[in-house]
């Protein structure tokens, strides 16, 4: 066995019987994973206490192994972040393939009740195995700067101009990690990779033109965030919990201020679907600002926040389109989802291994809505919307695909493997 954790060396893999030897990518991604989570909780304090009372509540729940382990689900995170432009996607895509991490499914939150001018894709472990031993995600949003609607030309030729001079990853730690996707992570090279992938997503301390990012945050604080700074980072790692009402309470009742509902399906006795999700609001955190005249002052930036998730089971095609309708009326959920994993699979609405209801597949992906929502709530301003502009509309999953040289897997076809 190969732990990982806490700040302690990658280990050495046995000696694999004259073959090069080099660290399992699962363990790679478990020790990515610790590193984000312990620079994240140095930059946002707030997020170490999220962790803490996570960890409380999931050792307080009855559990059974039906939606993963107890160490699992514990163990569990899943990152955000956000780009500016398809090469620096496709950077990302690279990286993240190093440590078995590939796009799984497109999410446009152009057209979300609560609108943002992004579009993603969420990288992650795709086998079950892989999953098993460290489920790390990353949902990773690029800037949709070709839509009109949040870009008038000439801040879309302004916005590109300044995220092609910048460069976000360094191009030998792109290059080592390509190495590493194809042949494997020699042990030698572990620990300083890992440390050169979790700084690239360090929240910088560079002073922000103000103005620039202002014009940018009239639109979109969020395409300030990607377009009015030089680098990119980490907005939110999210652990998993097993009861998120409890986790809400308790939060709450230790001061932490909360967003003001938990995002997605909403609680019933019904089996447990898709995600829940919430998070405490962004904070403000300190941030140099230059400005008009180059001189430097200090401010504040609220654009991170800690939020946290719980999963159910994956839905098929058949019970998405009714979980669609249950949420535009959730006052009768129990209409049109049965109160039984055994109805569930009967009826086709759910995944479940080798069709056994004891066995549900957890969902291992993300709501647009729930995302939207999530982003919007931790916002100060609604994104500017021009619907007289011309929507972009070759935005979706084959052209994400295309521009970044990237397969990215449709998430049915994954559960579809995992149920069989």
């Amino acid at each position: 066995m190969f732990g990982v954790d806490h700040g302690r060396r990658l280990s050495q893999p046995p000696s694999s019987g004259g073959r090069p030897v080099t660290v399992p990518t699962s363990q790679l991604r478990a020790a990515f994973a610790a590193a984000l989570s312990r620079m994240y909780g140095a930059e946002v304090p707030a997020y170490t206490t999220l962790v803490d009372v996570t960890s409380e509540v999931n050792r307080d729940t009855a559990h059974s192994d039906r939606l993963g382990s107890l160490q699992r689900v514990t163990a569990e995170r899943h990152g955000a972040i956000r780009v500016g432009s398809v090469t620096e996607l496709a950077d990302v895509a690279d990286l993240f393939a190093a440590f078995g991490m590939f796009g799984v499914g497109f999410y446009d939150l152009r057209d979300a009740a609560s609108p943002v001018p992004v579009v993603s894709t969420a990288f992650r472990p795709i086998d079950a195995d892989e999953l098993e031993a460290n489920p790390f995600r990353v949902f990773t949003s690029m800037l949709a700067t070709d839509d009109a609607r949040f870009f008038h030309p000439d801040l879309a030729a302004r916005v590109r101009s300044f995220v092609g001079q910048r460069n976000l990853f360094d191009p030998a730690l792109i290059a080592q990690a390509r190495r590493i996707a194809t042949d494997g992570c020699p042990p030698d090279q572990a620990d300083d990779f890992v440390r050169s992938a979790t700084a690239a997503f360090a929240l910088s301390r560079e002073p922000i033109d103000k103005a620039w990012y202002d014009e940018l945050a009239a639109v979109s604080a969020v395409a300030a965030d990607i377009a009015g700074v030089r680098s990119t980072h980490i907005n939110h790692l999210t652990p998993r919990v097993l009861d998120i009402d409890a986790l809400y309470a308790r939060m709450t009742a230790r001061g932490v201020t909360m967003i003001d509902a938990i995002q997605g399906p909403p609680r019933t006795p019904c089996p447990a679907v898709l995600l829940r999700q919430t998070s405490f609001r962004a904070l403000a955190e300190p941030r140099r600002f230059r400005g008009p005249d180059g001189s430097g002052f200090d401010g504040t930036l609220r654009v991170r926040f800690g939020e946290v998730e719980a999963r159910g089971v994956a839905l098929t095609r058949a019970g998405r389109a009714r979980y669609d309708a249950a949420m535009a009326d959730r006052g009768n959920w129990h209409r049109y989802f049965p109160g039984t994993d055994a109805e569930m699979a009967a009826q086709g609405l759910a995944y479940y291994r080798a069709g056994d209801p004891t066995r549900p597949v957890v969902y291992e992906d993300f709501l647009p809505a729930s995302a939207a929502g999530i982003f919007r709530s931790n916002l100060d301003g609604d994104t500017t919307v021009t619907e007289t502009a011309d929507r972009a509309t070759h935005y979706d999953l084959d052209w994400m695909a295309g521009a970044i040289g990237h397969h990215i897997h449709d998430p049915y076809d994954l559960y579809e493997k995992a149920a069989s």
